[in-house]
C-alpha cells in the first residue's frame, strides 16, 4: 500500500506569507479593493473632510491645556499625538486604516473563533469596508471612526477568549476607558460588558481588573475636568443634549412650570407650537426665540449651571409627557431602518455626509484664547491652502481633485448600506439570541445588544443622526454572522476550531476557505 504524506509546511517568511494569503485569498482581494477606494478618496479630497464638530476637536489639539465642556477630549488627544507631523492627510490616512482594521477584526473573529468559511467571514466585513458613507466618515476630522474601532476591538477581545484572565480584563478595561474618553456613550458599553461577563461566569478577577483599569483613566480625566470647570464630570453637555431631545414635544403648560418660582426652567420654554418644530437641534445650537442657551453669548452655554437646569427641564418634560417622549424616541429609532436616505435633520447637516463637488472653506468661528477655527486648523497643518474670497484670505480645508472626487461622488450614489438591511441584520441576530435562550443568547448577545444600544441611545438621549448608525453596523454583522455560523452547509466545527490557544490567528484553520 502506498501512502502519501502531507506536504511539509512552508519555510521562510515569503513562503509563509504566500500560504497565509492563499488561505485568506477571498478576504485579501476584498481588503485590497477597500484600500483602493480609500486611496481614491484621499486623492480626490485633500487633505480631509470637515463637519461642524471638527473645529472643536482641532482646537482641543492646538490648545490641549483645557478639557472641552461639550465633549470628551479623547479624539483631540489622538490629534495631539499626530500634531508633530502637521498633516490632516496623515490624520485621514490613520482613520482609513482604522476603518480597514474594523473589517479585519470582524473577519478574524468569525474565522478564528466561530470557524466561518472564508467567503462568509469576508461577506460579514463587506458593509464596513465598502459602504460609501463609512468611507466618507473615515475621511472626516471626527471621532466616530476611532470610536468604532475601539468598540469593535472590545467586543472582539471579549468574544475571542472563551476563558477570560485578569490581564485580558485589564486590557479590555483600558480600551473601554479610551472608548468613553472618545465618546461619552462608551461608559454604558462598560456596563454591558460587565453584565455579559458576569452572566458567562467569567470570575470576579477579570471583571474587577476591567472595571479598575477603566476607572483609573476616567477618574483622572474627571479630576482634570473639575480643575478646569469646577465640577466633577466628563462634560457639561449631557443635560443640554437631553433638552435637545425633548425640544420637539416639551409643552410648559403640560409640565406645569410656575414661571415665578421656577424662572430658570421657564426661560427654557419654547414658544413655537410642537407641530411647528422641525427638529430638536435648532433649539440647542441656534440662537432663536430669546432662549437662555444663547442669551449671554459664546462660552456661557455649556456651564455646570446651565447643564443642570437644562437636564432638570428635560426630565420634567419626560415625566410630564411620557407618551410624547416615547413617540419621538420610536420615530427616530425606526428612522434608522428606512430604505431611502431622506435629508435630516436639515440640508446643511445632510450635505456634510456627502462627497461634494466643491472645495470646503473653513469658517472663522471663535475658538479658545481669542483665535478662530480656521486659524487653529492652519496652526495644526500649515500646508492648508488659502484663497482670496470676497476680499478676505480664507483657509481651504478640502481641496477637490477630479477625476478621483467625481468617481467617489458616483460611487456614493450607488454603494451604501440601506437602513432596511441593517434592520434585517439585527433581526437575524435577535433570532440567534432567541434560539440560544437556554444560554442567555450565547456569544450572539453581546454584539447584538451593543448594536441595538448604539442605535437606541441617540434616539433616547439626543436626536437621530446618520453617523450614529455606522458604529452599529459591524456589530450587527457580527451578531448575524455568529447566528448563521452553525447553519453553513458543510461547516465542520471541531473543538480545535474554536478553542483558545497560543497559536496566532490564521496559521491553522479547520475549514476550507471559500
Amino acid at each position: 500500500m502506498v501512502t502519501v504524506a502531507d506536504p511539509p509546511p512552508p519555510t521562510g517568511a515569503r513562503a509563509r506569507l504566500r500560504a497565509f494569503l492563499h488561505r485568506h485569498r477571498v478576504f485579501a482581494v476584498v481588503l485590497a479593493a477597500a484600500f483602493a477606494l480609500r486611496v481614491v478618496t484621499m486623492l480626490g479630497y485633500g487633505p480631509a473632510l470637515w463637519f461642524n464638530d471638527s473645529y472643536e476637536y482641532v482646537s482641543g489639539a492646538v490648545n490641549p491645556d483645557r478639557p472641552s465642556a461639550l465633549r470628551p477630549n479623547g479624539y483631540s488627544f489622538w490629534l495631539l499625538l499626530l500634531r508633530p507631523f502637521h498633516s490632516f492627510s496623515l490624520v485621514a490616512f490613520t482613520q482609513h486604516l482604522m476603518g480597514l482594521a474594523v473589517g479585519v477584526l470582524v473577519y478574524a473573529l468569525l474565522r478564528r473563533r466561530f470557524a466561518l468559511p472564508g467567503w462568509g467571514a469576508a461577506l460579514a466585513a463587506v458593509p464596513v469596508l465598502f459602504d460609501a458613507y463609512q468611507i466618507q466618515l473615515e475621511h472626516l476630522i471626527m471621532s466616530d471612526t476611532m470610536f468604532m474601532l475601539l468598540v469593535v476591538g472590545v467586543i472582539t477581545l471579549v468574544l475571542w477568549h472563551r476563558r477570560m484572565t485578569w490581564p485580558m480584563g485589564a486590557l479590555i478595561g483600558l480600551l473601554l476607558a479610551l472608548t468613553a474618553l472618545t465618546r461619552s456613550i462608551g461608559l454604558p458599553i462598560l456596563a454591558l460588558v460587565v453584565v455579559y461577563l458576569l452572566v458567562k461566569r467569567s470570575g470576579w478577577k477579570p471583571v474587577a481588573a476591567m472595571v479598575t483599569a477603566c476607572a483609573i483613566p476616567v477618574a483622572g480625566y474627571m479630576a482634570w475636568f473639575a480643575s478646569a470647570h469646577g465640577n466633577v464630570a466628563m462634560t457639561n453637555s449631557d443635560g443640554a443634549i437631553l433638552y435637545m431631545r425633548t425640544a420637539m414635544f416639551a409643552d410648559c403648560s403640560k409640565m406645569e412650570i410656575d414661571k415665578r418660582r421656577e424662572l430658570e426652567l421657564a426661560l427654557l420654554c419654547i414658544s413655537d407650537p410642537p407641530d411647528k418644530r422641525l427638529f430638536g437641534q435648532m433649539y440647542l445650537w441656534w440662537a432663536r426665540n430669546g432662549q437662555r442657551f444663547h442669551a449671554f453669548g459664546v462660552g456661557t452655554t455649556f456651564t455646570p449651571e446651565m447643564n443642570k437646569t437644562a437636564g432638570d427641564f428635560a426630565k420634567r418634560a419626560i415625566l410630564s409627557q411620557p407618551g410624547d417622549y416615547l413617540a419621538v424616541v420610536a420615530r427616530d429609532f425606526f428612522r434608522a431602518f428606512r430604505w431611502d436616505r431622506p435629508r435630516f435633520p436639515d440640508a446643511n447637516t445632510y450635505r456634510q455626509y456627502e462627497f461634494l463637488p466643491e472645495n470646503k472653506v473653513l469658517p472663522a468661528w471663535s475658538s479658545p484664547k481669542g483665535s478662530t477655527t480656521d486659524r487653529d486648523a492652519q496652526i495644526y497643518d500649515p500646508d492648508l491652502p488659502t484663497a482670496q474670497i470676497e476680499g478676505r484670505l480664507r483657509v481651504i480645508g478640502t481641496d477637490v481633485h477630479d477625476p478621483w472626487a467625481a468617481f467617489m461622488q458616483g460611487y456614493q450614489r450607488i454603494v451604501r448600506l440601506p437602513g432596511i438591511v441593517l434592520g434585517a441584520l439585527l433581526l437575524i441576530g435577535l433570532g440567534g439570541v432567541a434560539v440560544r435562550w437556554r444560554t442567555l443568547g450565547g456569544p450572539v448577545l453581546l454584539p447584538w445588544l451593543a448594536a441595538f444600544g448604539l442605535i437606541l441611545a441617540p434616539a433616547a438621549t439626543a436626536e437621530f443622526d446618520y453617523r450614529y448608525l455606522l458604529p452599529a453596523v459591524p456589530l450587527a454583522c457580527l451578531a448575524a454572522a455568529i447566528t448563521l455560523a452553525r447553519r453553513q452547509p458543510g461547516l465542520i466545527q471541531s473543538p480545535v476550531s474554536i478553542r483558545d490557544d497560543q497559536s496566532s490567528y490564521g496559521m491553522t484553520s479547520p475549514v476550507s476557505t471559500g
